[in-house]
């Protein structure tokens, strides 16, 4: 290939990277006013930051975190944060609620990404303000990726609930707290490797986390958390308590649509704490 070539190759190919980059397509099109019609949202890394690598190197478990840039106050505190995969056959990830009582609206967890995609976090302040931080990420097959062999085993520890919390927890500061739950999380698009079928949809959809019975967390999510779910959130622990994780799942018909889903089982797990 020649130098003119070369740079005739590059020319052409440019405005499709930048493209692939930079697509807010799906978000403007679709997602802004199905979630937030009528809302001005300044893009901006003031409220919340999102953090994602460049390149998944697992596309079925991507790293997810959400940091906030300010403190959980009575007067001033992150109210909500929406996530989204642009890109993915059903882009919500999911919608999180944040209290006071959270200490830090900071938030970690992995997600499935399909294709090329931008992944975005939109923050609601009490007082009504959105800001919006988004992420570029290489990876593909997330959503579709093969069920793991060992699946009527996972069934079997379907619900099992692990909590961890930081080293050096002291009263009354924010401590982070690690939610591990055994669930395949079944997207509805992936194979079934034992008997080469594709699997309904089965993941949990509801989930509320309470310390001595106040509400810290709060979340519906979909089929974009990965297998075996992981969260990483903040409490406030001002006293001994329990740290009690409540949760459902869901199977529905369609992967893409919610229309006719059938509500399974609930679960609960709570921890004790005492900084």
């Amino acid at each position: 290939m020649s130098k003119l070539q070369k740079i005739a190759y590059l020319l052409m190919i440019l405005p499709a990277i930048a493209l692939a980059e930079g697509d807010d397509i799906t978000w403007n099109n679709s997602l802004k006013n199905q979630f937030f019609a009528g809302k001005t949202i300044e893009e901006s890394n003031a409220v919340i930051e999102l953090e994602a690598p460049y390149r998944a190197e697992d596309p079925a478990i991507v790293p997810v975190k959400v940091v906030s840039k300010m403190p959980q106050t009575q007067d001033k505190y992150i109210k909500k944060i929406w996530v989204f995969v642009d890109k993915n056959p059903f882009p919500f990830v999911g919608e999180f609620e944040f209290f006071p009582e959270s200490g830090k609206a900071d938030l970690a967890m992995r997600v499935r990404v399909n294709t090329y995609s931008n992944i975005r976090a939109i923050a609601e302040t009490n007082d009504g303000k959105f800001t919006m931080s988004k992420k570029f990420v290489k990876a593909s097959g997330g959503c579709s990726a093969p069920i793991g062999a060992d699946l009527d085993e996972a069934m079997k520890r379907l619900g099992k609930v692990k909590f961890r919390l930081d080293d050096g927890m002291q009263v009354g500061q924010p401590t982070q707290a690690q939610l591990m739950i055994s669930h395949p999380n079944i997207t509805g698009m992936q194979m079934d490797q034992m008997t080469r079928f594709v699997r309904k949809s089965h993941f949990i959809d509801q989930l509320h986390v309470t310390f001595n019975d106040k509400p810290v967390l709060n979340a519906k999510i979909d089929i974009a958390i990965s297998a075996d779910p992981n969260f990483r959130f903040y409490f406030v622990p001002d006293k001994p308590g329990e740290l009690k994780a409540n949760f459902s799942d869901i199977s529905c018909e369609s992967p893409t649509s919610r229309a006719v889903c059938k509500p399974g089982e609930h679960y609960s797990q709570q921890y004790t704490v005492t900084p």
